[in-house]
This record gives C-alpha cells, sequence and structure tokens, in this order.
C-alpha cells in the first residue's frame, strides 16, 4: 500500500495539488468564505484524476502485482492526506490570524471566522466531496468531468446552508463565530463532528469506491 501511495505522489499528483496547499493563507483575507478554500483542494484532485487518465495510469497500475481492490484505496488515501494538511494549515493560519489581528478584523462578514469550527465545516465538505466524487469516478475512470461537477454543486450548496446559518441562527452567529478562545467547547465540539462526519463520510466513499471499481473492466 506504501508502494502504491509513493506512486501516486510520484506519478500522478497534479502540481496544483501542492500549490493548492498555499490557499491556506487566505484565511487572512477579510470577509472571505474561507469554506472556498477547500474547493480548491477537490480541484486538485480532479485535475490529478485527468493526468492519470491521460497517462493511462489505471491500466498500468493493475498490470502491478497488486490486488484490484487496492487501487482506489490509495488514489484516495493520498488524497485525504493532502486534504488533512489543508486542514491542518488553515487551523494555523486562523490561530496566527486570531493572535495577531485585531478582533474586528477576525471576525468575518461573509461566513464563519478562520476558527476550529470552520475547520468543522470545512471537514464536512470534505467529506461530502470524497463520498460522491470517488465511487463515482471509479465507477467508470474515464468520465471524471461528471463527478466533479455533481461532487462540486453538492459542496457548494453546502457552503451556502453555512453561509446561511452564519446569518440566520444564534448557534452559528454568536456561538460558533468569533475567536477560538470564546465559547471554546461549543467550537471544540462542532471540530469533533465534523471531522467524525468526515472520517464516516470517507470511509463509505472509499468501500463503494473499491465495490466500484471491481466491477470495471479495465
Amino acid at each position: 500500500m506504501l508502494k502504491l501511495i509513493k506512486k501516486e505522489i510520484l506519478l500522478c499528483l497534479h502540481p496544483t495539488s501542492f500549490i493548492f496547499l498555499s490557499f491556506a493563507l487566505l484565511t487572512f483575507v477579510p470577509n472571505y468564505p474561507y469554506e472556498v478554500i477547500f474547493f480548491f483542494s477537490c480541484l486538485s484532485v480532479y485535475f490529478s484524476c485527468i493526468m492519470s487518465r491521460e497517462n493511462v495510469d489505471i491500466a498500468f497500475t493493475c498490470a502491478l502485482p497488486v490486488k484490484k481492490s487496492v487501487i482506489p484505496l490509495a488514489k484516495i488515501l493520498t488524497a485525504v492526506g493532502l486534504q488533512c494538511i489543508l486542514l491542518l494549515l488553515t487551523g494555523i493560519a486562523g490561530a496566527v490570524k486570531g493572535a495577531v489581528f485585531p478582533v474586528e478584523i477576525f471576525i468575518n462578514q461573509a461566513g464563519l471566522s478562520a476558527n476550529i469550527a470552520m475547520l468543522g465545516n470545512c471537514a464536512i465538505l470534505l467529506g461530502t466531496f470524497n463520498i460522491i466524487f470517488f465511487p463515482l469516478y471509479f465507477k467508470s475512470p474515464e468520465k471524471i468531468g461528471a463527478p466533479f461537477i455533481i461532487s462540486s454543486i453538492f459542496m457548494f450548496l453546502l457552503i451556502s446552508l453555512f453561509i446561511i446559518l452564519r446569518w440566520t441562527t444564534p448557534l452559528f452567529s454568536q456561538i460558533l463565530n468569533g475567536l477560538n478562545t470564546e465559547n471554546t467547547l461549543a467550537k471544540s465540539a462542532m471540530l469533533l463532528t465534523g471531522f467524525g462526519a468526515y472520517i464516516v463520510l470517507t470511509a463509505i466513499g472509499c468501500k463503494a469506491s473499491m465495490n466500484a471499481f471491481q466491477k470495471v473492466d479495465v
């Protein structure tokens, strides 16, 4: 498995996979919907899958002495690693912003502030992408556009929902918003809920992808 993941990193990852990690710095932009940062992480997955298709990577990997079922697992675990790195970098950038900038600048008018509750929301977004995109992609690896469009639609619907909740519910506008030092217990609960949802959704998406790929005639 580690060798397959190494192959994914060296041969399949599009350069944007690493460039988009720097988008964690967008948390320093005032009044920006920070959840959108994580759409770019999903966009890099799309670019990597296109590169895999053009390089006939799926057929090459199937020719290796590995089980067919682990091929989707390696690609998904590689994507998960990058997603977790982006979550970590965004959390660090948000913490630095909260420590350095005045509270007035930290408050976000376009959604939740760059705090740990926002990271919980973003984890849900990534889990939603994983459970939709990867099973559809591995059902037909040659057709990448439709899975990405469908998963992107659901992601932006969720982003819109989070922004609406930010302005319509006291939970999001008062309790989950603002600095990490305020209402820390509630924000931590949102973070844990988001990461729990991410793990469950990604695990289901991974299992569904493995089952779907078993039926593909490469």
